[in-house]
């Protein structure tokens, strides 16, 4: 057939794109005579056509800023953005949320009741906790019994409902 045919083929089984199949000089003849996917198949194969090398962009300035921010450089007052509290640590939404799906677990496993949830729940809003476990060590204060077991199986629970 022709060139292009051979070369389009060639494109469909390589999976590159037509520019970058390459024909060798002494198979021209060759690849003109082709008229399946076989015979291109086999030309391949031969080594008559192969396909460049993908080109990849080179991000070697990225990985210079990479290393001097490692370093501790680049980060002086005139590149932040926002608060020193907006910059650390976790978010507000995150904590707030684990707070919450694990009162909600732990009062439907019947560990803490409905007074107690609303309690535990306005503190969590008022950020009243650092974290989950500071959480628990308040609710274990107040005469609240959760045994590693039970927190486990609340955690399971919460993997499973919002999978």
């Amino acid at each position: 057939m022709t060139l292009h045919f051979t070369k389009r083929i060639a494109s469909e089984l390589m999976g590159r794109g037509i520019n970058a199949i390459r024909i060798k000089p002494t198979a021209m003849d060759d690849a003109k005579k082709a008229i399946t996917r076989d015979d291109v198949r086999k030309l391949i194969s031969d080594g008559n056509i192969f396909s460049i090398k993908a080109k990849h962009n080179i991000s070697a300035n990225s990985k210079v800023l990479k290393r001097k921010r490692s370093e501790g450089r680049k980060r002086g007052v005139g590149r932040r953005r926002g608060s020193a509290k907006a910059r650390k640590g976790i978010s507000w939404e995150k904590k707030i949320r684990s707070q919450r799906m694990l009162l909600q677990e732990l009062r439907a496993i019947g560990k803490i009741n409905s007074k107690d949830f609303k309690r535990f729940y306005l503190l969590a809003k008022g950020n009243a906790f650092s974290n989950k476990a500071s959480m628990l060590l308040h609710i274990r204060d107040k005469g609240i019994n959760i045994s590693d077991d039970e927190l486990a199986k609340a955690n399971e629970n919460i993997k499973n409902r919002y999978k």
